[in-house]
């Protein structure tokens, strides 16, 4: 029986991802249009609502909690079960080097405690949720995340900036992947647990191996050059985003990887993307022209395309 999913956020990073991974995974998709939808109505015979709104910083005081009671109440008025793509920050900038579901969620900051608080809710009202975590994202198309909008974006000139120590490992998450592993799990909703995290292992780089990586897969050597975080403090008392970009600078200098026993329990057969496919998906072609085929929307019926499938070069 075919399954239907409603996708908040749906042009977004992961709300777009997640449009092709359930379409190619045989659910019927759903967009949610915020200028036109209500929300209990979009969802009525939903079986899943992917929640991939996420406001901008300086408004999630304010949005996240409006956001999460209204889709607490949409998923308990259908029975709709609930998917949203977690992060790292509620470990907070104390956290281990190595994360799991089993790591206590310690931020005192003010955006971890809103993840937080916001997880705890849907939790405490048995809504049956799914949290994905995973670290930062490589997009397969420019999206304005640290990865196409700092660190690779003088990446012809061979320059790869990055914001924190290069020698610190950090958390990667490829969006495609993350999505695939978001409908396999969706596959069985029955046999997850009301409030199930899964975290997603993906990459673990530290910035110098992660330009390395670039240069092999681009042809291009990288040289690494630190981001000065001057002109972010400079900006703090007129531009509001300033001071949650200084709020989570810790994440560049405090080491952490994601690893996850659950992951590999409930999906055993899940095959990750090669890190050398997911660099070359995310590179814009002008930087890397024998690149990998982005991945597509193709009608249900069809079989996935690998998202590693080489293209070759005209003639």
């Amino acid at each position: 029986m075919e399954q239907t999913v409603l996708i908040l956020g749906a042009n977004g990073r992961f709300g777009r991802n997640a449009k092709t991974s359930f379409s190619w995974a045989g659910w019927q998709v759903r967009e949610f249009n915020r200028r036109t939808d209500t929300l209990p109505d979009a969802a009525w015979g939903a079986d899943l609502i992917v929640n991939a709104w996420n406001p901008a910083y300086p408004a999630w005081a304010r949005e996240v909690p409006k956001l999460t009671r209204t889709v607490i109440e949409t998923a308990q008025a259908t029975g709709a079960t609930v998917m949203i793509p977690g992060n790292v920050y509620n470990y907070g900038n104390e956290m281990p080097a190595i994360l799991s579901e089993q790591t206590p969620h310690r931020a005192t900051n003010p955006l971890g405690r809103i993840r937080i608080e916001m997880e705890q809710a849907y939790k405490d009202a048995g809504v049956k949720t799914v949290i994905l975590r995973a670290g930062d994202f490589i997009d397969t198309q420019a999206s304005g995340n640290w990865f196409d909008a700092v660190m690779t974006k003088a990446s012809r000139k061979g320059v790869f900036t990055y914001p924190g120590n290069p020698d610190v490992p950090h958390a990667w998450g490829y969006l495609p992947d993350l999505t695939d592993m978001a409908a396999a799990l969706a596959a069985d909703l029955d046999a997850l647990d009301t409030f199930t995290e899964v975290c997603a292992p993906g990459f673990t780089l530290t910035g110098r191996q992660l330009a390395q990586a670039i240069s092999d897969v681009s042809g291009r050597p990288q040289r690494v050059k630190q981001m000065s975080w001057l002109p972010i403090h400079a900006l703090r008392p007129l531009w509001p985003m300033a001071k949650h970009l200084l709020e989570m600078r810790y994440l560049w200098n405090t080491p952490h990887q994601i690893t996850s026993h659950r992951m590999t329990a409930l999906l055993p057969a899940f095959e990750a993307t090669p890190l050398n496919e997911a660099l070359a998906a995310s590179l814009p072609e002008d930087i890397n022209p024998d690149g990998f085929v982005r991945r597509v929307p193709i009608r249900r019926s069809a079989t996935p395309i690998h998202a590693g499938t080489h293209h070759p070069q005209p003639g």
